[in-house]
């Protein structure tokens, strides 16, 4: 049975073969991951797609590779032999519970959440469930898997140059990487970006979310965090200053009519944008329970192509990483991108009285051939009177 690489989307052109987890003359089961493939967005893992032998690998590690190339050939004919030479292991019974003492119950987990136990090699029974009723998500999983400590080893040793006789250490740089280079420059190009700046006080979303963040988790199985108050709040700005919500395409202006909104994700082999579709018609629970999703996905690899597709508007939040202010590049063919930062405590004065408040600085980056400073004024100001007033979001006015 032939191996080949899936079909790839009409924007990408080529990929490159990462790493192959089974070698050649290794059994395999099938849907098993035998290799990984980087495009320019995302790495699929390709499962094998029956059991038996890895005959022959025709493409190896690092090379480029086209939609449909073949990869490697899998002998399908031994995959009995194979099962029949291997005895099957049995796990040893549990010991009896002692007399009058109650078992206590294995955690449910939900069918995805098991699915990835079993990939990731996790034990569900050690593991305390955020879902409704203790349930165990698959966010509680991919927490679980996460290590909670990144190696910031290099990734190649330390050479000393000849020239100058001091250590260097050079490497290529992956796909997705190449590719970031690539649409930050054609950003800077194409756009002509410029930034508007405003702070929020953050203390009503704070209270709101003290008050009600428990509850809430118990409820929704999700935690409750600033991100969806601020997609909620940039929804309701873009309904009423549409132009930051359009496009340019050609000689033309494209209004969207939907709100495709993308969240700026640090991953381990970069910086991607998973989408929320539709996100007007979601509720505040199914979006954090989205981004929960997308952002453990986005730091496994996981997320495919269609999610890293399309959008509308991109926030982005540098405050998790402490950023107090920043100008946040604008993602083509988008016009328009929202930069978060870091909540500090800061005095501020209230009608004649300085008081401390929990202020955040946001700022947007918009492309001026489209939409005007007054525009984009009004935009960031409609942000900041949502958040600082929330019962707007529910009341929609």
């Amino acid at each position: 049975m032939e191996i080949r690489v899936p079909p790839l989307p009409e924007s990408v052109s080529t990929a490159t073969l990462l790493t192959w987890r089974k070698k050649a003359g290794e059994t395999v089961v099938r849907d098993d991951v035998i290799v990984e493939i980087e495009t320019d967005k995302v790495v699929l893992e390709i499962p094998a797609p029956a059991s038996g032998v890895l005959k022959r690998i025709v493409k190896g590690d690092g090379e480029t590779v086209a939609g449909d190339e073949l990869i490697a050939e899998l002998d399908t004919s031994q995959s009995a032999t194979a099962a029949t030479s291997s005895p099957a292991t049995v796990a040893p019974p549990a010991p009896p519970a002692a007399p009058g003492k109650p078992v206590a119950a294995s955690p449910a987990a939900s069918p995805a959440a098991r699915k990835l136990a079993a990939e990731k090699n996790v034990d569900t029974g050690s593991l305390t469930g955020s879902g409704r009723g203790g349930r165990i998500t698959k966010a509680d999983v991919q927490t679980a898997a996460t290590p909670k400590t990144p190696s910031t080893a290099p990734p190649a040793p330390m050479v000393f140059d000849t020239a100058s006789g001091r250590p260097e250490q050079r490497v290529p740089m992956s796909r997705i990487r190449a590719r970031i280079a690539e649409r930050l420059l054609e950003s800077q190009r194409t756009t002509a970006a410029l930034t508007t700046f405003n702070e929020v006080n953050m203390q009503p979303v704070m209270e709101l979310r003290g008050r009600y963040k428990e509850q809430f988790e118990k409820e929704h199985g999700v935690k409750l965090g600033f991100m969806s108050f601020f997609v909620k709040a940039t929804i309701a700005a873009l309904k009423k200053i549409p132009v930051l919500n359009a496009s340019i395409d050609g000689t033309d202006i494209v209004y969207h009519g939907y709100y495709d909104i993308g969240i700026a994700v640090s991953s381990p082999r970069g910086l991607v944008v998973p989408i929320l579709r539709d996100a007007d018609q979601l509720s505040i629970a199914d979006i954090e329970r989205d981004i929960a999703d997308k952002a453990a996905r986005a730091r496994d690899g996981k997320l495919g192509i269609d999610e890293l597709t399309g959008g509308t508007f991109t926030l982005t939040n540098g405050g998790v990483f402490g950023s107090l202010l920043s100008t946040p590049i604008i993602n083509p063919p988008q016009s328009a991108i929202l930069g978060m930062h870091k909540i500090e405590e800061r005095p501020m004065a209230e009608k004649g009285q300085v008081v401390v408040r929990p202020m955040m600085y946001l700022a947007l980056s918009y492309d001026h051939r489209l939409i005007d400073g007054r525009d984009a004024v009004l935009g960031l100001v409609a942000i900041k009177e949502e958040l600082e007033d929330p019962a707007r979001l529910l009341l929609d006015v």
